[in-house]
């Protein structure tokens, strides 16, 4: 149905609600029940358009029908606040459950009534504000996981292409760094010992050759045999970087480096900017001084960080056709995916390049809150369970008062909240909160046979026995089974000897309790099946779930093979036959030919990664947080990934990306960071407040949280999935 407009279903709750009306109509003041009605029935029409006008004219019909015996009015009132809890964000259906509970107590005030009945009436509105508030955020949630595994669904297909494309680059960036340098510093320095002349200087020249030209074999046959990565990089390799281009490009460097210790992205990219950088000044800048430095700084605008910095002072063109034309844009992208930026132009007569890179490891994260998360639904539980305890005390006439003096007050405002509070714990710990709901009953029991309390706890049990029952579905939903068997038990032998100890039982009390324990086994066992059920369901789904997971990454792992034994193939009948070329050259002291193959493996190496980057870069990514980066070369921007990534619920993949995705249409650069508990996405604040309404509304779905901050930024936390979700 489209957006704005109404369907069959908006009519079916104001018929039902006039039939409950129509079933309980008072004799008297039935023109202001009537338009009471009326005005809640045509309020909730517009419960799933406009929510807030139906919360508003359903609390009117509240107001106008109070005391008049207009009950289809508060049943009107909580349909809406479920609508609004599902519609809207957690903050406005917050806020319209504090505004229901407010006038069920203003109603209740208007009309004259009591101290005491006014705060019963609103515990009781506030105990079902909270429940409609949870069951709508529920609903919400179950929405927003049905369009994430439709989405994620339809996008697996491109998981394998995906993978094989970002292996592609990973190589292609890997040959320009590696392969294409060493052949880039041998024909400079053999045109250079050519030109110049010199037994000395060829010498030098064939020796450099040899060297680098076995590196670039090894290498190669690294690639070629499919074998393992390279170690990690050092700061000590900088060092051994800068003094190798001395000595092999035969090029003066003022190299100085103040920093002693950095993280393995910064230092992987901080070599890769120098490297570049000392390769470009040999092929464009040749004679001149070229000066690096690497240190700790805090450049305007930047956090304490690492500062790597590469000038000259323009020089001769060493030859033509060394360039690839992908060096600096591939460095960019490799310093944006370290959290750094990157900079590079002329400066004077020469060129410089900069760039500033983060020291620090995973950041510790921002503490969110948790209220809006799935562990409120189980929080939301609390106060019904204490609204319905001390509403129904307060509003109760006739019998024992359990507010008859201040112990019997006080005792039974603690017991109440002993008994609800350990709700909130009925995914996260189901055993023990059913144990502390258990202790409390007893405690109860015990101050009940003292005297101390009414009215009877065996009265108490029968009303409030839903909140035992509750927990032995979540200890079957949520414990291993031989640990949650115990549950149904222990609720009905506890429940059974608050029954024992009433008035109404006469004779041997010990066979009341055996039969009434018996009695209450029969739903307490079945609710514990039920949980039992659920639990098994999300075994099987989650089983099937891993299952398809390691399919996909047996796929792309396959793509990956595939892809590095095609780019294999292609480097042994053009660079590697040229690399092992130069070997012989330079081993038989043939520096022209030295300098004839390695041009041609200069040029087989350019052709295949201009291949391998203008090859088609697929469809739309899949929505996942792995397809983030595909996204970012699609939009221009970059992406800058911390912390370990680990499996997460395709809700969370999905609202990453599509998060990812609203912040990258400006060509930002956005960073994602894994946590166990979530995945946070932050980057420059959209100017248009409507995209920025729209990442609210998506991540208050998954029960996230978006904030932002005075320098321009936005921060949008997704969280993991809590117990809580799945029962």
């Amino acid at each position: 149905m489209p957006k704005g407009t109404h369907g069959w279903r908006d009519l079916v709750m104001p018929a039902l609600l006039l039939g409950v009306q129509w079933a309980a109509w008072p004799d008297s003041n039935r023109a202001l029940v009537a338009v009471s009605t009326a005005l809640a029935c045509g309020a909730l029409i517009w419960r799933r358009v406009i929510p807030e006008l139906a919360l508003t004219g359903t609390l009117a019909a509240v107001l106008l029908g109070a005391g008049a015996g207009a009950v289809g009015a508060p049943l009107a009132a909580l349909v809406a606040l479920r609508a609004l809890a599902v519609h809207r964000t957690a903050g406005s259906a917050l806020a319209g459950a504090a505004l229901a509970t407010l006038v069920a107590a203003g109603s209740a005030a208007v009309l004259g009534e009591s101290l005491r009945t006014v705060a019963g009436v609103t515990l009781v509105a506030a105990g079902g504000a909270a429940v409609a508030w949870a069951m709508g955020r529920s609903v919400r949630r179950r929405q927003a996981d049905r369009s994430a595994l439709l989405a994620f669904r339809g996008g697996t297909a491109a998981v394998p292409r995906f993978a094989a494309l970002a292996e592609r680059d990973r190589l292609a960036a890997h040959l320009h760094d590696v392969a294409a340098h060493r052949l880039t510093g041998i024909v400079v320095s053999a045109a250079a010992a050519l030109h110049l002349g010199g037994a000395e200087r060829a010498g030098e020249a064939l020796g450099h050759a040899v060297r680098e030209s076995r590196q670039v074999v090894a290498e190669l046959d690294r690639l070629t045999g499919l074998g393992e990565r390279g170690t990690p990089v050092t700061l000590a390799d900088i060092d051994a970087l800068a003094a190798q281009y001395q000595v092999g490009y035969r090029h003066p460097v003022d190299y100085r480096r103040t920093v002693d210790a950095a993280p393995g992205a910064a230092t992987e990219a901080a070599y890769r900017v120098v490297r570049e950088a000392l390769t470009n000044a040999a092929r464009y800048a040749g004679g001149a001084v070229v000066r690096v430095r690497v240190e700790r700084s805090a450049g305007a605008g930047h956090a304490p960080g690492l500062t790597v910095t590469v000038t000259d002072e323009g020089g001769t063109v060493a030859a033509s056709g060394l360039g690839t034309g992908h060096g600096l844009a591939g460095l960019g992208a490799a310093v944006i995916a370290a959290g750094g930026t990157l900079s590079a132009g002329p400066a004077g007569t020469g060129w410089a390049v900069r760039a500033h890179l983060p020291l620090d490891a995973v950041a510790a994260g921002r503490r969110w809150p948790v209220w809006r998360g799935p562990v409120a639904l189980d929080w939301a539980l609390v106060p019904l369970a204490i609204g319905l305890s001390l509403g129904a005390s307060l509003l109760s006439s006739g019998g024992p008062d359990s507010f008859d003096g201040l112990r019997p007050a006080v005792l039974t405002v603690l017991l109440s909240g002993l008994h609800a509070v350990p709700l909130a714990w009925r995914a996260r710990a189901p055993g023990r909160a059913l144990a502390a709901v258990l202790l409390a009953l007893v405690w109860w029991l015990g101050c009940d046979l003292a005297g101390w309390t009414q009215p009877p706890v065996s009265d108490i049990f029968l009303v409030y026995w839903w909140v035992e029952l509750t927990l032995a579905y979540s200890a079957g939903a949520y414990l291993p089974g031989r640990r949650s068997r115990l549950a149904p038990l222990a609720v009905a032998a506890v429940g059974g000897l608050a029954l024992a100890s009433g008035s109404g039982i006469v004779g041997n009390r010990l066979a009341a309790w055996a039969v009434l324990t018996g009695m209450l086994a029969l739903p307490s066992f079945a609710v514990w099946s039920l949980g039992r059920f659920v639990a098994r369901r999300r075994e099987r789904l989650r089983v099937a779930a891993a299952h398809r997971r390691e399919q996909l990454e047996e796929e792309a792992d396959a793509a990956v093979r595939d892809q590095r034994a095609q780019i294999a193939a292609g480097l042994r009948v053009s660079a590697h036959r040229h690399a092992r070329a130069v070997v012989d050259a330079a081993e038989a002291g043939q520096l022209g030919s030295v300098l004839a193959h390695a041009r041609a493996g200069l040029t087989a190496l350019r052709e295949l990664l201009t291949d391998l980057r203008g090859l088609p870069g697929g469809d739309t990514p899949p929505p996942t947080v792995a397809g983030i980066a595909a996204l970012a070369t699609r939009y221009g921007a970059g992406v800058h990934h911390r912390g370990r990534p680990r499996p997460l619920p395709v809700a969370v993949e999905v609202s990453a990306y599509r998060t990812a995705a609203m912040l990258m249409a400006t060509g930002a650069t956005l960073t994602v960071l894994c946590r166990d508990e979530g995945v946070e996405v932050s980057g420059p604040r959209p100017a248009d407040p409507g995209v920025e309404r729209q990442l609210r509304s998506m991540a208050d779905a998954t029960g996230g949280t978006l904030s932002t901050t005075d320098d321009g930024a936005v921060w949008v936390w997704l969280p993991g999935v809590f117990p809580s979700e799945s029962g």
